[in-house]
Parts: structure tokens; C-alpha cells; sequence
């Protein structure tokens, strides 16, 4: 008897432990999340209500001019923002995933020192980077183009995919490569049909990343593409803010709206997304 009251006592205590945790949790998911819903409640908001004093937490006339407006003005951008990112995640894949192979299977001379610059290649500063390519671009006349910003984010994206791929690839058991080799597969042939198959949580994951970086990049697109004729959605907001800097639900509906592909994608990729960031912490 009294062991069941003490079984008792004890799942009691930890259920109460257990809420309070999850009441944290919620308390700093709705504290991180606050400036989105805001950023919502603005877009909903009609410009004479903006600026009400107390503020409301829910719009008192509820108006869709700000998407209206943005669905006029900002769809171009929006477009051109897809072309980068698309191109950007094929060019990084394309890079990444036969250097990864290289690098994680085939251990060609000097592999540890190229793992190490790639890494190295990471902590140099974007504008550093910007202002390099600019001088480039000038002289090859391809600036404000549409392949040079999409090269431009490449670099951001390929060093921190081939560390994925190599740290995946690294983990695929021989048998596979040499069972190919048996069938008289090169190595092409199996890193084609084999391993990037088996590295799809990979692909992914670099891709999405590869994505979500060109997507929000601005210090490229202002230092490249600044005065071109397509322009990512990071700029059409920056001088949409500097043209209509009275509509502010507007501006908040081009935020709400250039957030809505990023959030789909990252709510489709999430799984495969921790497999592939997670690839190669464990060894067998």
C-alpha cells in the first residue's frame, strides 16, 4: 500500500514537472513568434488605425489593400527571387555533392587540408566577399545579371555542402562501392546510381539551405544587382519601404508574403532536414 501511494506521489511530481516545462516552452515559443503575428496584424491593419494609441492586438477594420499592393508591385521581385534560388540550389548541389563524394569515399591527397579551407571559407564576411565580386563582375561585364548573382550566393551555399555531403557519404558502408565495382560500375557510375540516391536527406538538406540563403541574401543582390533590371524581393521591400514609407501595412504584407514560400518549404523538408544535418555525428 504504501509503495502505491508512493508510485502515485511520484508520477504526480513528474506530471507536474512535465507541465511546467511545457509552459516554459509555450511562454518562449509565443515570445520568439510575437513579431510575426505582429508583423500579420499590421498587414491587416488600415493606415489611419496604425499608429492608434494603445496599439490593438487585433485589427479593429480588417483590409487587404496591402496585398493588393503587393500583388501589383512586387511580383516581379518575388519571380526573380525564385529564378536565384532555384538556380543557386542546382549550381550548389551540382558542386557540392561530386566534391563530397570525393572527399568523403575516394580521399584524394590533400582532402583534410580542403575540408579545412572550406571551412576557413565560411568565416569570411559577406561584404568582403560582395565588394571582390563587384571588381570581378566590372571587368566581366556581368553585373546586374541574373547568373552572376545566382555564381554570387553559390559561394555561401557550396563550402557548407560539401562538409554535408562528405560527413553523409563518409558514413556509407564500402560493401555498396565495391559491390559496384564488382558489376563493373566507375566511379561515376556508382556515385551517380549509388551513393547520390542513398544521400537523398542530404540533397535535401544542402538544397534547402542553398534555397534559404539566395532567398534572403541582400548584401549580394544590393552590391550586384543593385541598379539591374531583375532584382530579388530583399530589395523590392528595401525600396518599397524608402517609396511608400506611409504604407506601412503594405510593407508588412510584402514581408508576410516573401515569408510564405520559405515557410512551406521548411514545413515539407523538415524531416529530411534532421537526417542530413545530423549525417556522420555517429560512427558504427
Amino acid at each position: 500500500m504504501t509503495g502505491t501511494k508512493g508510485g502515485i506521489k511520484g508520477g504526480t511530481v513528474k506530471a507536474a514537472g512535465s507541465w511546467w516545462k511545457t509552459g516554459i516552452a509555450l511562454l518562449l515559443t509565443a515570445i520568439m513568434l510575437f513579431p510575426v503575428y505582429w508583423m500579420l496584424n499590421n498587414s491587416l491593419t488600415r493606415d489611419e488605425d496604425m499608429r492608434r494609441t494603445p496599439p490593438s492586438f487585433f485589427p479593429a477594420h480588417p483590409t487587404l489593400d496591402g496585398y493588393r499592393a503587393v500583388l501589383d508591385q512586387q511580383l516581379p521581385y518575388l519571380g526573380t527571387s525564385l529564378l536565384v534560388g532555384l538556380g543557386t540550389v542546382l549550381l550548389t548541389v551540382v558542386i557540392a555533392a561530386p566534391a563530397g563524394y570525393a572527399l568523403g569515399l575516394l580521399r584524394p591527397r590533400g582532402s583534410g587540408a580542403l575540408s579545412f579551407l572550406l571551412l576557413a571559407a565560411q568565416m569570411i564576411p559577406g561584404i568582403i566577399m560582395a565588394m571582390g565580386f563587384y571588381a570581378i563582375y566590372l571587368n566581366l561585364g556581368v553585373l546586374n545579371t541574373l547568373p552572376g548573382l545566382i555564381l554570387a550566393d553559390s559561394t555561401l551555399a557550396v563550402p557548407f555542402g560539401v562538409l554535408i555531403f562528405t560527413a553523409f557519404m563518409a558514413g556509407i558502408p564500402r560493401e555498396l562501392l565495391q559491390a559496384s565495382r564488382v558489376d563493373g560500375a566507375g566511379t561515376f557510375r556508382t556515385f551517380w546510381s549509388i551513393v547520390l540516391p542513398i544521400s537523398r536527406n542530404s540533397v535535401v538538406t544542402v538544397s534547402l539551405f542553398a534555397f534559404l540563403w539566395s532567398w534572403s541574401d541582400f548584401i549580394f543582390a544590393s552590391t550586384l544587382d543593385g541598379g539591374g533590371r531583375y532584382r530579388p524581393i530583399t530589395l523590392g521591400i528595401y525600396h518599397y519601404i524608402g517609396n511608400n514609407n506611409q504604407q506601412w501595412n503594405a510593407i508588412m504584407a510584402a514581408a508576410v508574403v516573401a515569408s510564405i514560400p520559405t515557410t512551406l518549404i521548411l514545413i515539407g523538408a523538415q524531416r529530411y532536414i534532421a537526417a542530413g544535418a545530423t549525417a556522420g555525428a555517429v560512427k558504427d
